[in-house]
């Protein structure tokens, strides 16, 4: 669907920091992230396990593990309001109202005692919208997300459905009370690729006809040129590059972004061996001072490994964290 621009965002994060207090220390999983998602938008946030992607995602939720994860500053707000701001009570209202989330592993979503019928009947009364019965309620939204025989599955469990299965019906569970915003987590990472590619095809089609935002979480950028409008590229808690899916792809100008597109393997391309970015990244409670991409870099200097770099505008949207794209930087 086309995304009108000039609407307001419907979700906007605004430097948003949350660290864990651990007893080794102060581990900064998300640090100083800021986006914004406008209605009918499709937002994927890409990066290696470690970068703090779903983090980020219990953040926007205010689900993070406790007691040692806590949001210590920044905004979230949701159609203007500030969700950092709110108290659990009043979180409890918006999550799965307004803002819902579909998991990684459905298999441990969804309660293994309890029928589909009866999970799906819940998230319904929390948002306790629409007419008929709960029951026809729930049948017609695992009719909506292509599930076969919806009455029947009903009084399934979830152990006697197949993976795909499964995670349709988390995100029946998710669209339930037919929230703005749906943020899912890797959602596609334990299915097959046939089932990728239709759970990938009901999402857009649902997005289509609620108008509602997507913030997809993926460390695939094969997904991301697929599902995504822009892109978020993070690394060690922080975004590096963020702009239109298009302009990212011909454009990439952070050398993560760079690293992470010649990590993906192409058909036309013979190669005898596959690139992978050297070393690993820094630990979230031991940070670097400066880049914290520089340890990993071929165009690291001395001021990359002193100084953090600011979000240079590379294009209108696309902008990149990284001191090539200062004007003082060397060309030779």
């Amino acid at each position: 669907m086309s995304i009108d621009m000039t609407q307001a965002p419907v979700i906007e994060v605004k430097d948003l920091r949350s660290y864990l207090f651990t007893g080794m220390g102060t581990v900064k999983a998300v640090d100083g992230v800021s986006f914004a998602v406008r209605p009918g938008e499709t937002l994927g946030i890409v990066g290696e396990s470690g970068s703090g992607k779903t983090m980020m995602s219990l953040s926007l939720m205010r689900l993070l593990p406790r007691p040692v994860g806590r949001i210590v500053s920044g905004e979230i707000r949701l159609n203007g309001e500030d969700l950092v701001k709110k108290t659990d009570k009043e979180m409890y209202a918006v999550r799965g109202r307004q803002i819902s989330m579909i998991l990684q592993d459905p298999q441990t979503a969804l309660n293994p005692v309890y029928t589909v019928g009866n999970q799906i009947i819940e998230a319904l009364k929390v948002g306790n919208k629409g007419g008929g019965s709960f029951r026809e309620r729930a049948a017609n939204l695992l009719r909506r997300v292509n599930v076969a025989a919806p009455e029947r599955r009903l009084d399934d469990y979830p152990h006697q459905l197949s993976g795909g299965m499964r995670q349709r019906v988390a995100g029946a569970i998710a669209m339930a009370s037919s929230p703005q915003v749906i943020i899912a987590d890797e959602p596609t990472t334990a299915l097959d690729v046939t089932i990728q590619l239709q759970y990938l095809r009901l999402l857009r089609e649902l997005q289509s006809q609620t108008g509602m935002a997507i913030i997809f979480i993926t460390h695939d950028f094969g997904v991301v040129a697929r599902m995504c409008d822009s892109v978020a590229v993070m690394y060690a808690g922080r975004i590096v590059e963020q702009g239109p899916v298009r302009e990212i792809f011909n454009n990439p100008s952070h050398p993560y972004t760079q690293a992470l597109l010649a990590s993906v393997p192409r058909i036309e391309k013979r190669v005898d061996r596959l690139f992978s970015i050297e070393g690993q990244p820094p630990l979230l409670n031991k940070l670097p001072v400066g880049c914290r991409f520089a340890a990993r870099c071929s165009f690291a200097k001395d001021r990359c490994r002193a100084e953090y770099p600011p979000a240079y505008t590379v294009e209108p949207g696309h902008t990149a964290a990284c001191w090539r794209h200062d004007p003082t930087w060397p060309t030779l």
